[in-house]
C-alpha cells in the first residue's frame, strides 16, 4: 500500500468523531463516515508506519446494518451518516463507542454507561442553515447542504429527513423564487455574488418560525415579495419573523453584520419542561428541542440529587447561554450564578428569567475564562455545559480553584471531555454518576452528562504494606483483586472493578476489611455491579476456591 493508491477495505469501527475504522495489513485507517460492516473503495491520503487516512470514493458491498430506507440525497449529502441503520442499532452503536472512548482514556468507571435515545428519530431538528450554491459548475442556482467530497457543491435536500415538512416547503418555495428572478449566488472564491444562507428555526413545541434569508450587500433587492410569498404558505407552523442578514465578510460562516426585520419580530419562542424560552436567530439553543427536554431532566436529577440535604447552597451555570439550564434549576438552588460570553443570549437569559417568573439568578455577560476568578461566591455546585471545542485552561484552572464539592459537566464532544476528565481527577474529583443522551440521531455525536464529586485529598493519604503484615481473612488469602480481574478479563473478556467484586464478596457473606477513605456522606451514589458482571465474579470467586 502507499499514499494516494485505492484499495478496497472493510470498515469495522464507529467512532463518535464523525469517523470510522478499517484495517488493512495492520494499518488501521480513519475515514470520514462509513458504516461498520461497509467493503468499501478508499483513496489513501495519510500513510504512516501502522496507522493511515483515507477518504471513502464508492460503497462496493453495503452493510448488513443497513436496513433503513434513506433520502434521495444521501449519496451526496454528508448530513446524516447513520441515516441508513434502525435506530435501536444507533444506539448500541453510541453507547459501544462512548464507553469504548472513555475507558481507552483511562476513565473505567464508564464501560457501563446508558445511552437515552431522542423521542424523534427524525423531523427532530429545531434549526438548519441551508447554503445557496450550484451542485455544478455554471449549474442553476440550488439551496440545500454542502456535497460529500465535493465541499464547493450545494446538493438541494428538499427531501430531507431531519427537517419538517415546514422547512422541506419554505426551502423549495426559496429557491424557486430566487431561480425566477435569476439571482446570484456568493461565489466564496470570486467573493461576488448575492444569496448566501438561508437559516430556518422552529419552535417544536410552539411551532413558531423564524425565517433568516442572509445575503451580501452586492445587490439593492427588493424582498417584500418574498415576505408576502413566505407568509402565503400553507404550513403547519406559523412564521412570527422574517430577518434579513447582511453579511459581507469573506468567511462562509453566518456573521451577522446588520439584521434587518422584515415581517414580525427578531424573536421565537419554544417550550422546555414547562418554561417558556425567547430565542433569536443567532443565540445558542439546543437543536433537538425533544432530546434537550430528556437532557435537562437528567441534570436536574443530579442537580436535585446533590441539593437534597443543602438546598441553602449556590450554583455556578457556566456556558449559560439563553439560560436554559440556569432557569430549569433556580427552583431546586437557593441562587444560580450564570456566565455567558455573548451579550445577546445573556439579555435574552434575562427576560426569560423574567417571563418564567424566575428571580434567584444572577446572569453574567463576559468570558468565563475571566470572570469566574472575580467571583468571591464559593459555589457548592458548578454546572458546565462548553463548546464544543472544550474548556480554556485558564477557566479549568479557575473552577477547581472554587473546590467546589460537586460538579455537572455536560460535554457535546466525549473526545474533549475524556482529556479534561483527568484534571479533574487529579484535583480529588471522582465520577459519581453518567448518562449518554442522544441528542443527534442519525449523526456519530453524542451528549454526555456527568456528575463528579470531590474527595478530601486533605484526608486522605497513600501507604504501603508489606503482605505479611496483613490481617487476611482465609478466603482474602485465596486471590488477589488483581488475579480475579485477569481471570475475568482472560475467560468472559470483561473488565470489573475493585468495587463490584467486594460488592459480590459482600453479598456472599465474606467479611472484608473496614474501608477507612468511604464517604462521610449520607446519600453517597454507588455503581452496582451488573448481572453479566456478577455471575463472571461469582465463577472467579469459585475457580479460586473464595467460596
Amino acid at each position: 500500500m502507499k499514499k494516494k493508491e485505492i484499495i478496497e477495505i472493510t470498515v469495522n469501527e464507529f467512532c463518535l468523531d464523525g469517523t470510522s475504522r478499517a484495517i488493512k495489513k495492520d494499518v488501521k485507517f480513519s475515514v470520514k463516515h462509513g458504516i461498520p460492516g461497509q467493503t468499501v473503495a478508499m483513496y489513501i491520503k495519510k500513510l504512516r508506519q501502522n496507522r493511515g487516512e483515507g477518504k471513502i470514493v464508492e460503497i462496493l458491498e453495503h452493510s448488513p446494518l443497513e436496513t433503513e430506507s434513506v433520502c434521495a440525497h444521501f449519496d451526496v449529502c454528508g448530513g446524516c451518516s447513520l441515516l441508513p441503520i434502525s435506530y435501536e442499532k444507533q444506539l448500541e452503536l453510541k453507547q459501544h463507542a462512548l464507553s469504548d472512548w472513555f475507558v481507552k482514556k483511562g476513565h473505567e468507571e464508564f464501560q457501563e454507561i446508558e445511552v437515552i435515545g431522542s423521542p424523534d428519530s427524525r423531523e427532530y431538528k429545531n434549526k438548519m442553515e441551508f447554503t445557496f450554491g450550484n451542485e455544478q459548475k455554471d449549474g442553476q442556482l440550488t439551496l440545500g447542504m454542502h456535497m460529500t467530497n465535493r465541499s464547493n457543491s450545494i446538493v438541494f435536500v428538499e427531501d430531507c429527513r431531519i427537517v419538517d415538512e415546514d422547512y422541506r416547503q419554505i426551502l423549495k418555495a426559496t429557491v424557486s423564487y430566487f431561480r425566477k428572478h435569476n439571482l446570484p449566488f456568493y461565489h466564496i472564491m470570486r467573493r461576488e455574488g448575492y444569496l448566501r444562507h438561508l437559516v430556518l428555526r422552529k419552535g417544536k413545541n410552539t411551532g413558531d418560525i423564524l425565517v433568516n434569508l442572509v445575503t451580501t450587500t452586492q445587490l439593492d433587492f427588493d424582498l417584500k415579495e418574498y415576505c408576502s410569498l413566505l407568509l402565503d404558505l400553507s404550513l403547519d407552523g406559523r412564521i412570527t419573523g422574517i430577518l434579513h442578514t447582511e453579511n459581507d465578510s469573506f468567511s462562509d460562516a453566518v456573521i451577522p453584520e446588520k439584521i434587518n426585520c422584515l415581517y414580525g419580530t427578531e424573536l421565537f419562542e419554544d417550550k422546555v419542561l414547562g418554561m417558556n424560552f425567547k430565542i433569536s436567530s443567532f443565540s445558542f439553543f439546543q437543536t433537538n428541542t425533544k432530546g434537550a427536554e430528556i437532557l435537562y431532566s437528567k441534570v436536574r436529577e443530579m442537580v436535585k440529587k446533590v441539593l437534597e440535604h443543602r438546598q441553602e447552597e449556590t450554583i455556578f451555570d457556566l456556558y449559560s447561554g439563553t439560560g436554559t439550564i440556569g432557569i430549569l434549576v433556580s427552583t431546586i438552588a437557593k441562587k444560580v450564578i450564570a456566565i455567558e460570553l455573548i451579550e445577546e443570549a445573556v439579555e435574552m437569559a434575562k427576560e426569560n428569567a423574567k417571563m418564567n417568573g424566575v428571580e434567584n439568578v444572577e446572569f453574567i455577560a463576559g468570558d468565563v475564562a475571566k470572570e469566574v476568578g472575580k467571583r468571591e461566591e464559593k459555589p457548592y455546585l458548578i454546572i458546565l455545559d462548553p463548546p464544543r471545542s472544550g474548556m480554556h485552561p485558564k477557566a479549568i484552572g479557575d473552577v477547581l480553584n472554587f473546590e467546589a464539592e460537586n460538579i455537572i459537566y455536560v460535554s457535546c464532544n466525549p473526545k474533549i471531555f475524556a482529556e479534561e476528565l483527568h484534571l479533574f481527577k487529579e484535583k480529588g474529583y471522582q465520577v459519581m454518576d453518567k448518562v449518554g443522551v442522544d441528542q443527534f440521531p442519525n449523526t456519530n455525536h453524542c451528549e454526555t452528562v456527568a456528575l463528579l464529586s470531590k474527595l478530601d485529598v486533605d484526608k486522605h493519604i497513600d501507604v504501603e504494606i508489606k503482605l505479611d503484615e496483613l490481617d487476611l481473612t482465609s478466603a482474602e488469602s485465596k486471590a488477589t483483586y488483581a488475579q480475579i480481574k485477569k481471570y475475568i478479563l482472560e475467560k468472559f473478556d470483561l473488565k470489573v472493578s475493585t468495587l463490584y467484586i467486594a460488592q459480590i464478596k459482600k453479598k456472599c457473606g465474606i467479611v472484608l476489611r473496614e474501608h477507612y477513605n468511604k464517604s462521610k456522606k449520607e446519600k453517597q451514589v454507588i455503581p452496582q455491579c451488573t448481572q453479566e458482571k456478577e455471575e463472571a465474579i461469582m465463577d472467579a470467586l469459585r475457580h479460586f476456591k473464595v467460596i
